[in-house]
């Protein structure tokens, strides 16, 4: 298939945003990759103390999943809400109050003392996840040379990917020794730190003075967005109907111990790593072909999973490819939607978080489901089977639209 247009365009050309010099930029960067770790710590070692956290709050693991959701729902309903209110406004000023905000929510997690108020503990958590990516993407945009914006957006990404290599094993066995609540409180702790090295190293941004309420809806309007959104939400839910059970699984699946689950983790975080690395490379090439394939080899992995599971230890590389699919997906998608969304460049960064949390909360309510109807812990991956390739039909629908539209143009 061949796109010629913005589908397949280069990363590097696809971005519209003022040069900001920084006077360090490699500091700021990791600023707001750090960030990006606090993030991905939090939303995602609530899968690996799953078990732990359901416990201490006393429901079963399904209900459990439940939290998750939470989070997820968070993310959906404070990425256009945030991004719609704080266009206008300075982008680091923006950067740090969205990361004291998440640093409450997570402590407000740590304390809370019912499975209901954790859930809106989670919920209020979530809020500010993808108004921060999608803000401090346009800022790293705004500081890098124009061949180099698309790297400096990955790099952003990286510190979500680094977080589950780093810190959500250390977060799971934290909150293995000292309890779960210890893991909400470290993440609490990555946000304040964060919050000083953005104030310190990320240099000043003007927000889109030109932002209005009317434009920044205006990409609502466009049915490539919605696309891009909802091949989100289905295709990366797959991942997550595997991610949130990946706990139990390890232990009454796998039979293996509970020292094995941050292990399995790990993997999943080395697989985000490298699939972020190549995600760079495959937009180079094609953000469209990218999707694809991302989307396509999610599937096959996912039968994979299912048919590994019972062995032990020979389901970890599968965990690993899995997750260097699904970055290939989770980067070209954020490449594609600020490509797409026009003139609102604030929102549209900010909507690809909501819809992957969308996917979050849709991956994981539905592994609930049927687990809970007595499928059996291995079931959430034929969910994801069927979510992955949900996703990329939603693709090939897109394509078929923009071939129509160039050929009435």
């Amino acid at each position: 298939m061949t796109m010629t247009t913005a589908a397949t365009t280069n990363a590097t050309d696809d971005f519209d945003v003022p040069t900001v010099s920084a006077r360090h930029f490699g500091l700021a960067v990791l600023a707001l990759a750090m960030g990006g770790f606090a993030i991905g710590t939090t939303e995602f070692v609530t899968m690996g103390l799953l078990p732990q956290i359901s416990a201490g709050v006393d429901v079963s693991i399904p209900t459990g999943g439940h939290v998750i959701s939470a989070y997820a729902v968070g993310v959906v309903v404070g990425a256009p809400l945030l991004a719609f209110l704080g266009a206008r406004l300075p982008r680091r000023a923006l950067l740090v109050a969205l990361m004291a905000a998440f640093a409450v929510g997570n402590g407000v997690s740590a304390l809370a003392a019912s499975y209901e108020q954790l859930v809106v503990a989670r919920f209020v958590a979530g809020l500010p996840h993808g108004a921060y990516f999608g803000v401090a993407s346009l800022v790293a945009a705004s500081m890098a040379r124009p061949s180099r914006k698309g790297r400096a957006v990955s790099q952003i990404m990286l510190g979500l990917s680094v977080a589950n290599v780093i810190g959500v094993p250390a977060a799971t066995v934290l909150g293995q020794e000292l309890g779960w609540r210890a893991a909400f409180w470290a993440t609490s702790a990555l946000a304040i730190v964060t919050l000083a090295l953005v104030a310190w190293f990320v240099p000043s941004v003007a927000g889109d003075a030109e932002a209005s309420g009317r434009r920044e809806l205006s990409a609502f309007k466009l049915p490539q967005v919605w696309l891009t959104l909802l091949a989100g939400a289905v295709g990366f839910g797959g991942m997550f109907a595997v991610y949130s059970y990946i706990a139990p699984v390890v232990t009454d699946v796998a039979g293996l111990g509970e020292r094995s689950v941050p292990v399995y983790l790990l993997s999943f975080g080395l697989g985000m790593v490298a699939g972020t690395w190549l995600a760079g490379i495959m937009a180079d090439w094609s953000i469209f072909r990218s999707l694809i394939i991302g989307g396509s080899g999610m599937a096959a992995s996912m039968l994979l999973f299912w048919l590994a599971a019972p062995h032990g230890w020979a389901a970890l590389p599968v965990v690993f490819l899995i997750t260097v699919l699904g970055s290939v997906l989770v980067v070209n998608l954020q490449l594609r939607l600020m490509d797409v969304a026009g003139d609102a460049q604030t929102l549209g960064a900010a909507m690809n978080h909501a819809s992957l949390n969308v996917a979050n909360a849709l991956g994981a309510w539905l592994g609930g489901l049927v687990i809970a109807a007595g499928w059996g812990l291995r079931a959430p991956a034929l969910v994801g089977l069927a979510l992955s390739l949900g996703g990329v039909a939603i693709l090939l629908v897109s394509a078929r639209l923009h071939v129509r539209q160039s050929a009435t143009a």
